[in-house]
């Protein structure tokens, strides 16, 4: 699925960073959300893409670092809300229960969508202070 994304996402335009795996070994998900996060947290890029078997464990490992909102999405309607509503900077995405073609869609959706601030903006700064917690 990664390199499928990679692909048609630099065809669209996309400045595309990838940061592994490049191999189908097993490895700790973890390591690679810490590369992610680390770069999504200094702005650049603004919005990372991260997917494991189910998008979940990304997604967990992608949450513990301030300042990231890590959403898993299966639709592009949940993209597309994640967006709008919560400002997720990171999509997390399984590719063993997202088909690729599907996982491109959903990939395109969160992208192109804006934050709509507004009433979300209130919610959004809730969010925000629960990081203070940690």
């Amino acid at each position: 699925m990664k390199a499928e994304l990679v692909a048609e996402l630099k065809k669209l335009g996309h400045e595309v960073n990838d940061l592994g795996p490049d191999s189908p070994a097993s490895v700790d998900y973890p390591d690679y959300a810490a590369k992610l996060t680390a770069l999504v947290t200094k702005g650049t890029p603004a919005l990372g893409i991260l997917i494991c078997g189910t998008g979940i464990g990304m997604s967990i490992a992608a949450n513990k670092v301030h300042g990231i909102r890590a959403a898993v999405c299966r639709t592009e309607y949940e993209a597309r809300l994640t967006r709008m509503h919560n400002d997720a900077n990171v999509l997390c995405l399984g590719s063993r229960v997202t088909g690729g073609g599907v996982a491109l869609e959903i990939a395109k959706v969160f992208l192109a969508t804006g934050f709509d601030g507004g009433r979300h903006q209130a919610r959004l700064d809730k969010v925000k202070a629960l990081e203070a917690l940690r």
